[in-house]
């Protein structure tokens, strides 16, 4: 720079120690930004994983259950309350949500949270989640349009809708009522909307409804429907859900139980399992733009490395941090609302891995589906309210490509 134009904007000794103490502030803000940053990562709370299997008895995996699953249709928690039409439909193409997961999460010492799921669901175009993007950081100055959304639903022990007692989980557990009817289509949100002719086929959208009816409804309308949800024999789920999986959830090793594990030399392809090659691996890291950026992704690379298969970081604290793939793309803790039931404070619960993708058999093209993380932030009271799923907030960090 020239030395002439430093000399010019200096008016006055007044002002050049004003400049001089304020470049001290700054330099003592970023020390003291380090350190921070320097304790977090010393810390590592204990943080659950979940893993994905092929259910060994599909049975297990309906609501009566409780089961924590990934893809297939949702088991409702409260059968009968089900998210209203506005909240279940893509903010962006209007079309109704694809399930994503569902995590088993009560909490102790609370009667109302004795039973508590948390659902995800997402619109499956890429170009609604980059719209999507845009949005999540406008979500404090309104109501935002979103394309994934989480819900909430908690029961006290004591329900119109299970039983005290805990589940054999032998297959034989029943609910005590039945749910409200579901889409013939997609048998995840609430049929509304009925077939004109033999008005025992509900719908939860038009589009459904024309899908069912040139998929297989045409041949059988006015045909006896099965009742069990397991042998209804519906064709459309193979088109409008992902694969089915029970999650698993499994503590993650510490830093030195994993180091004895170590000379798996395929562990850096299974940490971005669903990139597939290390020439993936390497085209990401070739598009970072910052020192943080790869600094932030050799963090996240080694931590995810001690279980390369993790589709999920579960981990209810106060303090804890979602484990982010970039340093770009982050919310500060004012990008992060309240909870719009009780106006109290949301704190991260868990957060959803890119290799659930690998699973679902996402392909790997440039317009496809894709997430660095999905981060969930819930109600740090878990509040009670009239609405039987309450929408908390995520917020989703894309890959660098996208």
């Amino acid at each position: 720079m020239d030395p002439n134009l430093i000399n010019s904007l200096r008016i006055t000794e007044v002002e050049e120690d004003e400049i001089e103490k304020e470049d001290d502030e700054e330099m003592e803000i970023e020390k003291n930004n380090e350190f921070d940053e320097e304790e977090e990562e010393d810390e590592e709370l204990d943080v659950q994983l979940g893993f994905v299997e092929k259910p060994k008895n599909p049975r297990l995996l309906l609501r009566q259950n409780f089961p924590s699953k990934a893809g297939g249709v949702p088991a409702w928690l409260d059968p009968v309350s089900l998210p209203k039409e506005k909240d279940r439909t893509c903010g962006f193409c209007g079309e109704p949500l694809q399930f994503l997961l569902q995590i088993y999460a009560s909490i102790d010492g609370k009667d109302s949270t004795f039973h508590r799921i948390l659902y995800v669901f997402m619109c499956p175009k890429m170009s609604c989640l980059l719209k999507d993007q845009h949005e999540q950081w406008r979500h404090k100055n309104g109501n935002p349009s979103r394309s994934v959304k989480v819900f909430r639903c908690q029961l006290p022990r004591n329900n119109a809708y299970y039983s005290e007692i805990a589940p054999k989980r032998d297959g034989t557990d029943k609910p005590l009522t039945a749910g409200a009817p579901l889409c013939c289509w997609c048998e995840t949100w609430k049929g509304e909307k009925k077939c004109s002719n033999c008005r025992t086929a509900h719908y939860c959208s038009e589009k459904h409804q024309v899908m069912h009816w040139k998929s297989e409804h045409k041949n059988q309308c006015n045909k006896p429907m099965a009742s069990d949800p397991l042998n209804s024999n519906n064709k459309a789920l193979n088109k409008a859900c992902w694969p089915e999986y029970e999650i698993i959830i499994e503590e993650e090793y510490s830093e030195s139980e994993s180091d004895k594990s170590e000379g798996d030399s395929s562990a850096i392809v299974k940490v971005t399992k669903y990139n597939k090659t290390d020439e993936a691996l390497q085209s990401i890291m070739d598009q970072f733009e910052a020192d943080e950026d790869k600094k932030s992704w050799a963090a996240f690379q080694e931590r995810v490395s001690r279980s390369p298969e993790q589709i999920l970081r579960y981990c209810r604290n106060e303090t804890a941090k979602p484990l982010w793939p970039l340093s770009i793309g982050r919310p500060s803790k004012n990008d992060i609302p309240s909870c719009v039931y009780c106006k109290g404070p949301l704190c991260f619960e868990f957060q959803i891995m890119p290799q659930l993708l690998y699973y679902f058999g996402v392909k790997n093209d440039p317009n496809s589906l894709d997430w660095g993380t999905i981060a969930v932030f819930t109600c740090s009271d878990s509040c009670e309210s009239n609405v039987s799923y309450k929408e908390e907030f995520l917020w989703v960090q894309l890959p660098p490509a996208s």
